[in-house]
């Protein structure tokens, strides 16, 4: 994850690198109907976006099931105004409620409720078997481990 943007400087065109944007096009592609199919089940079933189990997710994960709202949306990649709206829905379905801090009371933080961590649980399993129906359609285990190899590398850039 990054925790700043990075200047990626634009290369000159290589001959010798022709497959390079159909690549990119083919990626994100490839994430924007994963994406739409995997949060149409996700509505459908549970009434929750990617990014609400996304943030349910990652509070789950956190120590005291709590996350600063502005480290939160570090994780989600999102801004501080898009967490802030997102928070708002959770909270206002009793998912997830703010909480402040005995230390600095300038600190907010997002808690995931019990109701919150049950929804989560609930959707968990239809969406990991979802994603894994999606992959496993499409390719190979082998193919799959080495997709997630090469997708850890971009993340890292």
């Amino acid at each position: 994850m990054l925790d700043s943007p990075t200047k990626i400087e634009p290369a000159s065109p290589d001959p010798k690198e022709p497959s390079i944007p159909p690549t990119w096009t083919l990626l994100l592609r490839a994430h924007a109907a994963a994406t739409q199919q995997i949060s149409g089940l996700l509505q459908a079933e549970h009434r929750l976006s990617i990014n609400d189990y996304e943030t349910l997710s990652a509070l789950a994960h956190a120590p005291g099931r709590r996350l600063r709202r502005v480290d939160l949306a570090r994780r989600l990649l999102l801004t501080p105004s898009g967490v802030t709206r997102l928070l708002d829905r959770l909270e206002d379905s009793g998912l997830v409620e703010r909480a402040g801090s005995d230390v600095d009371l300038r600190v907010a933080y997002a808690q995931l409720t019990v109701t919150g961590a049950a929804k989560l649980e609930a959707a968990a399993r239809n969406h990991v078997a979802a994603i894994c129906a999606l992959l496993e359609a499409c390719l190979s285990a082998p193919e799959i481990a080495q997709l997630g190899d090469l997708l850890g590398r971009l993340s890292a850039v």
